[in-house]
């Protein structure tokens, strides 16, 4: 999954180096043209180290997790963000069921209003110093950020989406890893 991102990255013209946060025991995996780093306890101080090894600004953040990531999706984050000078940029997808919140008790406490909610994905693409800000925080805080959007936001910084296409899956199941291999087939032509 990780050659699949790397090789859709490796493809956008503006990147200067590609910075892989790996497990300390798989630094030797770490995917040629690339710089692997050892990753953290949690995905923002895998980020954080990852950022330290990274050269240039801006900056782009992608999880592995979402191989089906095309180049243009990498350089529409990065077009979005010099149009518009904001801090960060990224790609989500409007969210098409209803939402409940729900109390501890199983209880539904409210219904959220779905036509202003969306499921946030990678890339996300950031200005140098708005990323480094957000990762200062301390090891608590940075371990509860789901994104690294969110402590951007956290800190006052600007972060506009952009409408990620519907193959930005992300893998989690085994069966979400056969439906991105037959989506790579069939983008090859296999």
């Amino acid at each position: 999954m990780l050659a699949w991102s790397v090789a859709a990255l490796q493809s956008v013209s503006s990147v200067e180096a590609i910075v892989v946060a790996l497990p300390a025991d798989w630094m030797q995996s770490a995917p040629a043209g690339t710089i692997g780093v050892p990753g953290g306890a949690h995905r923002s101080q895998s980020v954080r180290a990852a950022l330290s090894a990274a050269p240039g600004d801006p900056v782009i953040v992608h999880d592995a997790a979402r191989p089906l990531v095309r180049a243009e999706d990498f350089q529409a984050a990065l077009d979005e963000l010099e149009r518009h000078g904001c801090d960060a940029v990224i790609a989500a997808a409007p969210v098409t069921d209803t939402i409940k919140e729900v109390a501890a008790d199983g209880v539904v406490t409210r219904t959220l209003d779905r036509s202003v909610l969306w499921a946030v994905q990678t890339p996300q693409v950031f200005r140098r110093a708005a990323l480094e800000r957000a990762l200062a925080e301390p090891d608590d805080v940075l371990a509860a950020a789901t994104d690294d959007a969110w402590l951007v936001e956290r800190g006052g910084g600007m972060v506009r989406v952009i409408a990620s296409p519907a193959g930005n899956l992300k893998i989690t199941t085994p069966d979400d890893l056969r439906v991105a291999e037959l989506a790579l087939r069939e983008r090859a032509g296999r």
